[in-house]
């Protein structure tokens, strides 16, 4: 009985699991396209700069010196951008491999749920069919039987210490007693002794 109830609050917990990974997969989808927005925009943007570039440098009548100029600077942003990039599809990779990771695990706790998914009717049924109100109102009635038998297991070893020591002291004490009673025994021999031996010197005198 104690393993089915583990096993039931178990299932409670990965229920619970569950249901924070499918949250955590939504959330991770909705970054996901978030982040494949932003680059296409980013790309988009790109595009329209270098064409840009491309039209002023082909109308602008500046010298050969600012057209090296300019096209300098433009190698150097585009340099940057691809790096950007880059760095961003690195982002976007690892985003994949991470979803792909919570997707795996959610499939794995769907998975051990739909295992424990008997306890969890069973647990309902109790509900349905006694004062509790809800599954976890069982596992708090459980956990305080939990407390009360340990109570009552450390209540048992301290009386069972205390009944030891009991004894080891009465043991002392009729030892020290009949230590105490040979002692007066001797004593009421060796008076009786003395007596008779009064007696009889009485007797002499």
């Amino acid at each position: 009985e104690e393993d089915s109830t583990d096993s039931f609050i178990c299932v409670l917990k990965k229920m619970k699991e569950v249901r924070l990974m499918e949250k955590v997969v939504e959330e991770t989808e909705e970054a996901f396209t978030e982040r494949m927005e932003t680059i296409a925009e980013q790309w988009r943007d790109l595009h329209a700069k270098r064409a840009q570039l491309k039209a002023h440098v082909m109308t602008s009548g500046t010298t050969v010196k600012e057209n090296e100029r300019l096209r300098t600077q433009a190698l150097k942003k585009a340099k940057e951008e691809k790096e950007e990039n880059t760095k961003k599809e690195s982002e976007l990779l690892k985003a994949r491999k991470e979803l792909e990771a919570l997707r795996k695990q959610h499939q794995k706790l769907s998975k051990k749920l739909l295992k424990y998914s008997l306890f969890k009717r069973y647990l309902e049924n109790v509900v349905e069919n006694s004062q509790f109100r809800d599954i976890e109102d069982i596992i708090s009635y459980y956990k305080a039987l939990v407390r009360t038998r340990k109570d009552l297991l450390q209540s048992q070893w301290w009386h069972r210490q205390l009944m030891e020591q009991g004894k080891v002291l009465q043991q002392q004490i009729r030892a020290e007693k009949e230590a105490e009673m040979r002692q007066c025994k001797d004593d009421l021999v060796q008076l009786k002794e003395s007596f008779d031996q009064a007696q009889s010197d009485i007797c002499k005198w």
